[in-house]
This record gives structure tokens, sequence and C-alpha cells, in this order.
């Protein structure tokens, strides 16, 4: 039996920090599931300081790399 899982499509203000931090390209180079789960993540919190907060740690594991969700991840 295949797992499925909610599709989280892109808010545009996310797409907006993506590209301007230059961080696109690393985000589409991550899996279909690790870029659903951030989206996800980001859009489950009921406060906006809590998504800029979520926002900030996924904006900063693709600009490190080797990160996932604070998971050491070898890609």
């Amino acid at each position: 039996m295949a797992l499925t899982r909610q599709i989280n499509q892109m808010p545009d203000w996310i797409r907006g920090e993506l590209v301007s931090r230059g961080l696109t390209e690393a985000y589409e180079a991550r899996p279909d599931y690790q870029r659903n789960d951030y989206l996800g993540w980001i859009g489950q919190a009921k406060l906006e300081t809590t998504r800029r907060k979520r926002l900030d740690q996924m904006l900063d594991e693709l600009a490190r790399g080797g990160v996932y969700m604070r998971m050491v991840w070898s890609g």
C-alpha cells in the first residue's frame, strides 16, 4: 500500500523569498517529499511569526546544504 500525502502548493511570498535569496535552485534540487514537507510545515503554523521563523530555518538549511529539518542529510 502506497502512502499518500497532501500536496502543498507554494505561496507567492515563499517563492519570492527563494528568488530574492538565490535559493530557488537549491530548493528545486531537493526531493519532492522534502519540498512538500517544508511547505506543509510552514503553512501549518498559526502565527505569522512562527511561519516566518520556519521559513528562515528552511532558507538557512537550503543555503548550508546537508541539512533537512535539523537532521543531517546527504542528498
